[in-house]
Order: C-alpha cells, then structure tokens, then sequence
C-alpha cells in the first residue's frame, strides 16, 4: 500500500470514533479549534505570508491566499457558528410501521469519508474540516502546492485539538501537496465516500472526468446580470459594480454584463466610475463598444469571452435586444450558478426567476450574495452546481445520505 492510500485508509478507520462521539464533544471541539486559531493567529500567518510571498502581488487571485487578522477572527466566528447549528445527522426523516408490523425508520446519517480537493483557499481547510466534524464526517484534504504551508498550519491546529478532547487526529487528513496525490485519491473508492471540488472549472472539470469516487461539483462560476430596460439605473449601477468588483476571485462574481437595447447607450456611460476605479477591463461587443469609446480599459470581446469565468478586474459586456435574446444568452453561456436580473418590471422579473436554470437566481440584488454564510446556514464547502444531492450552498445540511432501520419480531418473506 502507498503512503498516500495508507493515510486515507487511516482516515476511514478513523471515522467511527467520529460518528460514535456525542453532540457535545463535537461542539467542544469546533469551539476549541476557533479558539487555538485565534491564540496561534501568528504562527498561521507566517505560514501564510511565506506561500503569498510566492505569488504575483498584482494578481486579483491572489487575494484567496491571503490570510489576516481580521480574516482569522471571522474563520473563528463561522466555526462557531457551525458549531451552534443542528447536527443533520441522525435526524429520523420518515416512519411507519408496515401491515406486517415492520417499522421503518428512515434515518440521515453521515455520508462517511469526504475527499475534497481544492485551490488556493486556506480559509477552506478549516471551513471543510468543521463541517465534517459536525456532521460526523471524517475528512481527506488535498489542497494545492501554492496554499501547502497555510493547510499545514490549519490542519496541525485541528489535528492538535482532536487529540485533546480524546478523537483520533486522522479524522482530519491534508494528503501531500504534490499533483500526483490527487489520483491516488480518485481511486480510492474502498475509503473515500464523495469527492468536492471547489475551484476554476477546469479543477472541476479535471476531477469529474478521472474520479472514479462519485463527485459532488462546486464552485465554477460563468455569473450575469441583466439590466432590462425597467431598471432602475443607479440601483443597477451599484449591483453591477458591487458584483463585479467587491471580490472579483471568487466564484460569485459577475463574469458578463447583459444590457438591453433600448437603455444601453444611457447606462453604460454611468459605469465608468465605479470601473475605472478598480481599471475594470471591459470586453465589449460592437455594440457596447461603439458605446464605451474613450473608455481606458476597452477591449473588443471575442465569442470565447462570454463562456470565461474571469476572477480578476475584468467582464464581458454584450447588449440584447430584450428578455428573451438574454435569456438565451444565459442558456447558452451559463455554468448555473448565479444569475441576476435588475428591473423594476415585476412581470419580467418572475419570468426571469422562474426560467433561468441556475443554483441561485436574483431579482435587484447581486450574485455575491450566494454564499452559505450569507444564506445563513454557517460555513459551506463550495457552491454545488449540479442537481443531484445538493444545489446551491454546499453546507453542513447536505453532508448527509439516508439509511433505512428496519426492526421487526421475526417476520420473514
């Protein structure tokens, strides 16, 4: 056996310990680990600052690396908050006793081992690992090369209080940072229940086609607003700009600009502002182009631009001539994360929300806000933009399955 294989398998001989432990101690633990963090903040931050160190400052994305105070402290308050919130499992879903006097129990339990693999999110590791923990899920990690001294860090804090409050510290994994981990991790099906992505569509799409582990997908995001013609410009000038530029790295951040005919050459022009600010490029098509002239971060966008999740200070603008050539366009380029509409319209509203397939849907808000915080369900895992198991915020509700408890007095068939 490998020494990768043998560390899941540690983890998966782990995992009973976990589901045998109370709900209290599960709570304890995510609270201690909060704490640790917090009184061990400096030794996470030079891990930290020696895996930022090796990235290019000017890089939007290199935002998801960085760890701080302030970014710590609200780590801690999202485990906290986990560890206030209900265990989902052993929750009985259904009962019913059977004419032949059977009684059927249909129960939530844990789904047992989950494989995550992931990007340059440190925050991730310890958003993972107290959501397993509280679900009764052990947990094999395997994060990328440019976070490995900040995982190392996170995971020997949570590893440390699982060994004090008597678990075994395999519950919680980081497998090796090296690239050729991951395929031993796709092939161990015998120890690993799921496996969740989260990161650029293509990780998603790298672990999807070589998994033989089933996989749950997260994070991809190819995000637009639409601003129909009954918008309210400015309100839809602060949900454009607060889409795009709040956070650009991350996956719910709008990709492409959508904007009717007949209000586009007035609303484009009031962008500009809260564009430049940020040197937001923009790739337009001829249309919004012939509009924007004289912008300084212009550019003429090519038919790939509209399928880019871009994670930086740039998106594609295009102007449809109505709802309907906007909805096909969002059928067409979507990834079915989140979607925003922007109109004053209620009618064009609800046929927006009610047509367009995507995890989260928006009426005069925006797509930032699909998050498993802002949601209020704690922390999350990533975004699951698919429709089995889960959808939407991937958080500590779905790390469950189902097991039917059959108790009878000897009835046989």
């Amino acid at each position: 056996m490998s020494a990768v294989l043998s560390l899941i398998k540690k983890t998966y001989n782990a995992a009973p310990a976990l589901r045998a432990a109370g709900d209290a101690k599960l709570k304890k633990v995510l609270n201690r680990i909060a704490a640790e963090m917090l009184e061990q903040s400096a030794v996470i931050l030079r891990a930290n600052k020696k895996d930022v160190a090796k990235q290019d400052p000017n890089n939007p994305r290199t935002d998801r690396l960085r760890l701080t105070d302030a970014r710590l402290k609200a780590i801690a308050q999202s485990l906290r908050k986990v560890s206030r919130l209900p265990n989902p499992s052993g929750k009985v879903l259904e009962q019913r006793r059977l004419p032949n006097g059977l009684l059927l129990q249909k129960l939530a339990v844990p789904l047992g081992v989950v494989g995550a693999v992931y990007e340059s999110r440190p925050n991730v590791t310890f958003d993972i690992a107290a959501l397993c923990i509280r679900s009764g899920n052990a947990c094999v990690l395997k994060g990328s090369s440019e976070a490995d001294h900040s995982n190392k860090a996170a995971v020997k804090i949570i590893r440390d209080v699982l060994k004090k409050n008597g678990l075994p510290a395999e519950i919680v994994t980081l497998l090796p940072a090296a690239r050729e981990t991951v395929q031993e991790l796709f092939t161990a099906t015998q120890y690993v229940d799921v496996i969740i992505p989260r990161g650029s569509a293509g990780l998603i799409n790298f672990v999807r086609k070589n998994s033989l582990v089933p996989v749950i997908e997260t994070g991809a995001g190819v995000c637009h607003v639409y601003v129909e013609k009954g918008a309210a410009q400015q309100k839809a000038v602060d949900i454009v700009v607060n889409a795009k530029v709040s956070r650009p790295s991350v996956c719910n951040a709008m990709d492409t600009l959508l904007v009717d005919n007949s209000i586009a050459a007035g609303f484009l022009p009031k962008l500009r502002a809260g564009f430049e600010k940020y040197k937001v490029e923009v790739l337009a098509d001829a249309s919004a182009y012939k509009i924007l002239k004289g912008y300084p971060y212009l550019g003429k966008a090519a038919a790939a631009d509209f399928d880019r999740e871009f994670q930086d200070y740039k998106c594609a603008v295009r102007v449809v001539k109505d709802t309907e050539e906007a909805l096909a366009h969002i059928r067409e380029h979507s990834t079915k994360h989140s979607e925003a509409i922007v109109t004053e319209d209620r009618k064009k509203a609800e046929l927006f929300l009610h047509e367009v397939d995507a995890a989260a849907v928006y009426h005069n808000a925006s797509t930032r806000f699909t998050d498993g915080e802002e949601f209020g369900l704690g922390a999350e895992i990533g975004i699951s933009t698919q429709k089995l198991h889960a959808r939407g915020p991937f958080a500590l509700e779905k790390l469950v399955t189902e097991k039917w408890v059959v108790r009878g007095n000897g009835q046989v068939r």
